[in-house]
């Protein structure tokens, strides 16, 4: 009986042609969307590594001069892309992805899209998320808020009802036939977003398959609430139309409406200074230090070597003074940025618990950072890579610095290296977290999806058992 109920449900929603318009549009939102996305991240990439190796290569060609005045010449660390990141823009179009490594300075990211966008081309810039998490779901709305509330209006809920078949064959048949025309759309999305993936550069991650398949599972979730609480809706509802209203209300709410208030809530529970007030505070603490971290004191710094090496003059220091107070002024440096950093990614950490507990009032916003983490676009594997390359300009410093305290006696920046120096220097190489890493960020979004599912089924559920017949 199950099989005759799909099959009715299935071809009736074929033959409609509100659907086939429908899902020719969507489809075809989401497969374009897909291929730009996807053209998009292998132009990045492309042009990533060639402006790696064009930064290597002037590092590299430098020629000769002092350490420490390399350490200002710098270099350009750029965020990878991932594979998966073609589905998902995430925050990329936001923080940018490239930093400028150089001493005495911790910068932020440039090359932020979203900086010279303008508000039309923010809201054009179509993303397979984007469809994923609003039209899709709008799609299942039209599909089945009828499904009960339709059949009542035209009497034949009752004569189904009376052929022996029971509420929950006539529910689960409805879920099938609707799920197999949604199959009709989301599948070959599915195999050309896999096939994307095969064919993609991975980036610096070894699981691109099961990030994917994860990320499909989470949006099969998305889907399966979505189509529960349809159903239960038209149960419930007095008229098919009473039941599109209401449900699209909800899918406002919960596209449009939570993800907002959600991040305007979290900013105003934990805010975050200003970039021109975060660079004051910062360049204020460079110069005269906080509490108990004091810029150090050249004078002190050369007393404490003639001491420690039991010299009188600085001429007779086997190391050069100036490169050891340098490098006390790189670490100084590092305290006051890991204190103001700290907090600052602090508090957009508390910020993004926020958004996920919020989720509870609206799955697209838990949906929202699974898929975000999945394809390593979300503000934790941003900070991984921004802490990479930290981590990277501090040991770039120690070299330099080192080098010039090592081999420079004359006190002065009179010494200067070569080309030898500049090629021990290993390029950056980052590793992005695995997949276990990613899903333990995402605890509170998981847990919040998977209770979004379970609630959605039992209400469609009991809604279902409990729905008038006419």
């Amino acid at each position: 009986m199950i099989h005759h109920i799909v099959r009715k449900e299935f071809a009736d929603m074929i033959r409609d042609g509100r659907f086939r318009w429908s899902a020719i549009l969507v489809g075809s939102l989401l497969l374009v969307s897909l291929a730009h996305g996807w053209v998009q991240a292998r132009k990045a990439s492309q042009e990533h590594a060639a402006a790696q190796a064009t930064t290597r290569e002037h590092w590299e060609t430098q020629g000769e001069k002092n350490p420490h005045s390399a350490a200002h010449y710098g270099v350009y660390a750029f965020k990878p892309r991932l594979a998966l990141s073609f589905v998902d823009e995430g925050v990329d179009p936001f923080t940018g992805t490239s930093v400028w490594l150089e001493a005495h300075r911790q910068n932020d990211f440039l090359l932020r899209p979203a900086q010279d966008a303008t508000a039309a081309q923010r809201i054009g810039a179509l993303t397979a998320a984007q469809v994923l998490q609003h039209l899709v779901p709008l799609l299942i709305i039209l599909l089945t808020f009828g499904a009960f509330a339709s059949e009542r209006e035209r009497g034949t809920l009752r004569q189904l009802l009376a052929t022996g078949v029971g509420w929950r064959e006539l529910a689960l048949g409805k879920a099938l036939g609707a799920s197999g025309a949604l199959a009709l759309l989301l599948v070959p999305a599915a195999v050309a977003g896999a096939a994307a993936l095969v064919v993609a550069n991975p980036g610096p991650t070894a699981s691109p398959l099961a990030r994917g398949a994860v990320l499909a599972g989470a949006y099969l979730a998305y889907f399966v609430v979505f189509l529960a609480l349809s159903l239960a809706v038209s149960a419930r509802a007095r008229s098919s139309r009473t039941a599109l209203v209401f449900l699209l209300a909800v899918w406002v709410v919960n596209g449009l409406v939570a993800p907002r208030v959600a991040v305007d809530l979290s900013k105003r529970v934990y805010p975050t200074p200003s970039a021109f007030e975060f660079a004051r505070t910062v360049e204020r603490e460079m110069a005269d230090g906080v509490e108990d971290i004091a810029p150090p004191d050249r004078d002190e710094s050369t007393e404490r070597l003639l001491a420690e090496y039991g010299v009188e003059r600085v001429e007779d220091l086997p190391i050069n003074a100036v490169g050891v107070y340098l490098q006390e002024s790189e670490e100084f440096g590092n305290r006051i940025f890991d204190r103001n950093y700290g907090a600052l990614w602090d508090a957009f950490r508390r910020q993004g618990i926020l958004q996920e507990t919020l989720a509870a009032a609206a799955p697209s916003i838990a949906v929202r950072t699974l898929s975000m983490g999945l394809a390593g676009t979300d503000v934790e594997q941003h900070r991984h890579f921004a802490e990479a390359a930290e981590t990277y300009r501090r040991d770039l410093m120690r070299q330099m610095n080192g080098d010039m305290t090592e081999n420079s006696l004359t006190g002065d920046f009179s010494y200067a290296a070569g080309a030898e120096l500049w090629e021990s220097v290993p390029p950056l190489e980052y590793e992005a977290p695995p997949l276990g890493w990613v899903l333990g960020n995402r605890i509170l979004s998981l847990a919040v999806l998977g209770a979004w599912l379970a609630g959605a089924v039992l209400l469609a559920s009991a809604q279902v058992r409990r729905a008038e017949v006419a």
